[in-house]
């Protein structure tokens, strides 16, 4: 029997708020969707972070574990969880109005934590205002490490060197993407893979630049699905799949996350508008 891949994510997590009617939450974050996404995709799945001593943090522990991640090593902080305001285009796009970070702001592994996370088969970064630190302790340590650079806009945390692969995000500016990908690889990341929203992705290993156009699908909201192909695409690239078809398997899980609200299928709760 196969042994299952250990990875784990680590960073940020948030409610997010829906405010076009009818007015919903959802639990979301970069670190947690792609969680979540690689225990649906049968890996043993790890969260860390930090949530608040609150209702919202609370659900959020609760609804990663219902969804098979270990959330032991979740970090329970005085203060309130991550939210983020979101609305909803109608081509499915969403639209970030506003964000809190709340207890992820600050958050760093424990001493314990960092131990147990050099035993993983990779781990992949996602928020994080860390200046690099946890990067290049793992990197330094010979961890496979993934990031991704497009979910924190200050520099200062989003040093590629030593990643096993850095993922970004161009929208479906097919120039801004081969110079993220060009960037990436001079900045010392081994591999490099960018989304492209409906035109697909593309990445750049050892190989020269390959390119994957999206899937097909109804959208109903994007929301996650850059996280859910950053699962797809790291599952099938530690199963050493080519490139293409690692490029396809993430697609494929971007697709089915656009099929509905949220990040990753949950009960959506109604909130206040």
């Amino acid at each position: 029997m196969k042994i299952p891949l250990r990875i784990a994510a680590v960073g940020d997590n948030c409610i997010d708020y829906f405010q076009a009617p009818p007015a919903y939450s959802v639990v979301g974050g970069n670190a947690v969707n792609v969680a979540v996404q690689l225990a649906r995709l049968g890996c043993q799945s790890f969260y860390f972070g930090a949530v608040g001593e609150d209702a919202a943090g609370k659900r959020t522990v609760a609804l990663l574990a219902e969804n098979g991640v270990n959330v032991q090593y979740i970090q329970s902080k005085a203060g309130k969880t991550a939210s983020t305001q979101i609305s909803i285009a109608s081509s499915g796009d969403r639209i970030i109005v506003d964000e809190d970070f709340g207890t992820c702001s600050g958050y760093a592994p424990s001493a314990r934590d960092l131990t147990v996370l050099e035993t993983m088969d990779h781990v992949h970064i996602g928020w994080l205002d860390d200046g690099g630190t946890l990067r290049r302790h793992l990197t330094e340590r010979g961890v496979s490490v993934s990031q991704d650079l497009g979910v924190n806009n200050d520099p200062a945390h989003l040093e590629p060197h030593g990643l096993t692969i850095a993922f970004g995000s161009a929208g479906e500016n097919a120039a801004r993407a081969t110079q993220l990908l060009t960037a990436y690889l001079a900045a010392g990341a081994l591999n490099a893979v960018v989304t492209c929203g409906s035109a697909g992705a593309i990445a750049h290993g050892g190989d020269g630049e390959i390119r994957v156009g999206s899937r097909k699908t109804e959208v109903v909201d994007t929301t996650g699905a850059g996280d859910s192909f950053i699962a797809g695409f790291l599952v099938a690239f530690l199963h050493q799949k080519d490139f293409d078809s690692c490029l396809v398997a993430g697609r494929d899980c971007a697709a089915v996350t656009c099929s509905h609200l949220g990040g990753f299928l949950q009960p959506l709760v109604a909130t206040d508008p």
